[in-house]
């Protein structure tokens, strides 16, 4: 199956402004509108908030 624009990779940063980043896979079909995971951040420690970069 081919990859295409309709399931891209995004990058995801934290708001808190440590320079750990994640990567996830976003269906934009059901959600158009940017992502927001809450996920572990390392340099933090605890579980942040991780935005997507465009």
């Amino acid at each position: 199956m081919a990859r295409n624009e309709i399931r891209p990779v995004v990058k995801l940063r934290p708001t808190a402004g440590a320079g750990f980043a994640d990567v996830a896979r976003e269906y934009r079909r059901n959600d158009p509108d940017r992502m927001v995971s809450r996920t572990y951040d390392p340099a933090v420690g605890r579980h942040a908030d991780f935005g997507e970069e465009r």
